[in-house]
């Protein structure tokens, strides 16, 4: 596959949007749209590091950083992670529920950039060019009384933090400290440059269109929503939400993913490197003992984790409930072959939550 013209001789080819958007796909299932819109956001993000390396004249490109709104468990956080994989980059996942505005006790949101830092060995040229993950956006929108007018108690948990975070998603040299466990002073700090640093901001947005003119929750979370297309938000919904339009503004990309279905999550469960039921298989073959699982037992999987509502997170935890008792055995039976069945799964399930065993997919 042909790869676009280096930005210097010794820079190494940079990947396509195409080539990171099918490497993406080895591990993440589903989510199509979001997987070409972090390819394209990627590539130009190698893109502009390298034209920055290589000192060409010419007009600065502006970086891409994104914002994944989505429901719990869709793989927002998974794909972040791989991209920085593919791209070979220091990633770091922040929460952004641990800041405040700076004066007030919490985090300052120049630790996020002192984090990446650190994921980077301490090398600043190799943090400059990382990916940053910012969870729970969502949860630093403005809750003042007043927050459509702009008015109210001050709110240093959400729009203050939304305020401090402006600097560093455009780009500015900022000052980090290099100790994380001890008070910093500014003889303690290095300069750390945000302008090539790739953020990718992701938050659920629950109840969204509660705040917009609909007026009506048909969020992520509602029951329904799963049985009916999602409609798509639009930059009016996440000002109404409590989101400022500089925060957004300095997210010019925008990618709705949808919740997975279960064909999709039977996917998740069997076909990824990573997947649970490889994870399970393997710890129990370390013990001797050889399991196999029969497609209605996957299915049941499947199954509760739709009805829980937890997504691909979610199919973790049942599958631990479920091999519970196989898993605690293991080291007994060692030679011993072990078929899971979906009367095997429901038996093991019902116990924990009778409320979900009626209905099938």
């Amino acid at each position: 596959m042909k790869t676009p013209p280096r930005a210097d001789e010794s820079a190494a080819p940079i990947l396509t949007p195409r080539d990171i958007a099918e490497r993406l796909s080895l591990h993440v299932v589903g989510q199509e749209r979001a997987k070409r819109a972090l390819a394209i956001a990627a590539y130009n993000h190698l893109k502009r590091t390298a034209l920055r390396r290589g000192r060409r004249p010419g007009p600065t490109v502006r970086k891409s950083n994104v914002l994944l709104i989505g429901p719990t468990g869709c793989g927002k956080t998974h794909l972040a992670r791989h991209l920085a994989q593919v791209l070979d980059v220091p990633f770091h996942v922040a929460d952004a529920t641990e800041f405040t505005e700076a004066g007030y006790y919490g985090k300052d949101v120049e630790v996020m950039i002192a984090e990446l830092l650190a994921r980077a060995g301490h090398s600043v040229e190799q943090a400059q060019r990382g990916i940053v993950f910012i969870d729970e956006v969502d949860k630093i929108a403005r809750r003042s009384p007043g927050h459509r007018a702009g008015v109210g108690a001050r709110d240093i948990g959400g729009e203050g933090v939304q305020q401090a975070l402006l600097k560093i998603l455009e780009g500015r040299e900022i000052l980090v400290p290099l100790n994380l466990t001890q008070h910093w002073q500014r003889h303690d700090a290095v300069t750390v440059d945000t302008s090539d640093v790739l953020f990718v901001c992701a938050g659920t947005f629950t109840d969204i269109f509660t705040y917009g003119a609909e007026g009506r929750a048909v969020g992520f979370g509602a029951r329904d929503a799963a049985r009916r297309p999602a409609r798509r938000v639009r930059q009016k919904d996440l000002l109404e939400y409590g989101m400022l339009a500089e925060f957004l503004g300095r997210l010019p990309v925008v990618v709705q993913l949808d919740e997975l279905g279960p064909d999709e999550l039977l996917e998740v469960l069997t076909a990824p490197s990573d997947a649970v039921v490889r994870e399970v298989k393997e710890l129990l073959g370390a013990d001797g003992v050889e399991v196999a699982f029969t497609d209605g037992a996957l299915r049941e999987i499947v199954r509760f984790a739709v009805e829980r509502g937890g997504g691909a997170r979610g199919l973790r935890a049942i599958v631990e409930e479920a091999m519970a008792d196989v898993l605690f055995e293991a080291p007994e039976r060692r030679g011993a072959r072990v078929s899971i069945d979906a009367g095997f799964v429901r038996r093991r399930l019902e116990r924990l939550d009778p409320g979900l065993l009626h209905g099938s997919l």
